[in-house]
């Protein structure tokens, strides 16, 4: 049974039990969202013990980190630097997004090594292995991608990206919307170009029912992709976005119905005005399942940056309802990020999931902000570093920048506020 049927059972499952205690919870809060669709337990069935992830409506916003190889740079003890550098950086998850070199033993390496749930897009194995035998990628076979989707569940990734709404009534309305950048998902242009090639409907939504018996097998949890996510500000909110968002929710309901775990990928690029009500038209007509959005990034101008654009929407998309965002890296638009980039893109993330949890009153939050201003009034320069949500660049900076005196920074010195309000503090 998967965790989501032994919820309608009203059994509180370990990892539910260990999902309350990380997020301060009771473990009946977690069951009963769990029964509903509005939170999720990433938990593959094959996969050994690791850190139980748990991802929805009244816990802590998570962050997700991509990695993964490409056809140019194929190196896995670089993927595995990347990894432990996520890791480090306090990401929730991994995702495998490898379209080069040994794909399946990168995945397999990873799993391995992961404490963290790992993710995985299975359609670009598929592809890699079409053009590996020297075919063009509308040329997949139909087979390779079923067979790419239970070589990964059987594996144990823990939630695999599935474009099932990249349907044939929603490519007609993008052919009349003139988008300025089209389909920038890659899994989304695969299978349109397949669609077009073949004269077919989408496999993944004409035999979802297959797709659930295999989610099912492994209580593998359902990313239903946004293979129409807008890739400019400009195409945000359109037509074809809100078909594929629609037809989405309806596999969603039917993912759920047949007890399994489902959760909808979002946009992508968002104006700022627009990143509030694409999130709450997904809780809308989602019925309230967890939002996995990226960035949104608001910007288009911003390469080199596209973390901090990024952050910008995903504050604001935390804070409107969204459950879950994926980072963005400085290399975004531009390149395959490396070591470094992971780790900022990870640090960035997480200050916005976190800015968004105060807004949205998560337990623990603003508890933690507050303790922190009272270290920083207190000028408790150990706790402080050791308290950062990157304590690691926080330490640095100290560092390198000392001042004369240990008990203030190098910005003010010995005109610290604090420090010149100490002994009579007009304020408290």
């Amino acid at each position: 049974m998967t965790q989501l049927e032994r919820a309608r059972r009203g059994e509180i499952t370990p990892e539910m039990k260990e999902g309350a205690t990380a997020e301060g919870v009771d473990a009946e809060f977690i069951r009963e969202n769990v029964a509903v669709g509005r939170i999720v337990i990433l938990a593959n069935k094959n996969r050994p013990p690791k850190k139980t992830c748990a991802i929805g409506v009244g816990l802590r916003t998570k962050v997700n980190a991509n990695i993964g190889t490409s056809p140019d740079y194929a190196d896995l003890d670089k993927e595995m630097a990347k990894l432990r550098a996520a890791e480090e950086a306090g990401a929730d998850t991994v995702m495998d997004l490898s379209t080069g070199g040994d794909i399946t033993g990168i995945r397999r390496k990873l799993l391995q090594e992961a404490k963290v749930p790992l993710g995985s897009v299975p359609i670009y194995e598929a592809a890699a292995k079409t053009t590996a035998a020297s075919k063009a990628i509308p040329e997949m076979a139909e087979e390779d991608m079923w067979s790419a989707i239970e070589n990964h569940t059987r594996d144990g990734i823990d939630f695999i990206t599935v474009h099932c709404g990249v349907t044939w009534a929603v490519l007609e309305g993008l052919r009349e919307r003139k988008r300025i950048c089209g389909i920038v998902s890659r899994g989304g242009t695969f299978l349109a170009e397949w669609m077009i090639h073949s004269g077919r409907e989408n496999p993944l939504y004409e035999h979802f029912d297959r797709l659930l018996e295999i989610a099912r097998e492994y209580d593998v949890t359902l990313s239903l992709g946004d293979g129409l996510r807008p890739g400019a500000i400009a195409d945000s909110m359109d037509g074809p976005q809100v078909h594929e968002l629609l037809v989405l929710a309806d596999l969603a309901q039917r993912a759920k119905e047949a007890g399994i775990q489902v959760m909808i990928e979002g946009p992508g690029h968002v104006p700022i005005d627009q990143v509030r009500g694409q999130v709450e038209m997904e809780k809308s007509v989602c019925m309230g399942a967890p939002f996995y959005v990226l960035g949104p990034i608001v910007t288009d101008i911003a390469p080199g940056y596209d973390h901090i654009t990024a952050a910008i929407g995903g504050a604001i998309a935390a804070a409107a309802g969204a459950d879950f965002l994926c980072y963005v890296t400085a290399t975004e638009h531009l390149g395959l990020p490396g070591r470094e980039e992971v780790r900022e893109g990870v640090i960035a993330a997480r200050i916005a999931a976190h800015a968004g949890d105060i807004a949205k009153g998560t337990p623990g939050a603003k508890e933690r902000d507050d303790e922190f201003s009272r270290l920083r009034r207190d000028r408790n320069w150990k706790r402080q570093i050791a308290e950062a949500l990157d304590p690691k660049k926080a330490g640095e900076i100290r560092q390198e920048l000392r001042p004369q005196s240990e008990d203030v920074c190098s910005m003010c010195g010995e005109y610290c506020v604090f420090k010149l309000t100490q002994k009579e503090p007009f304020w408290r």
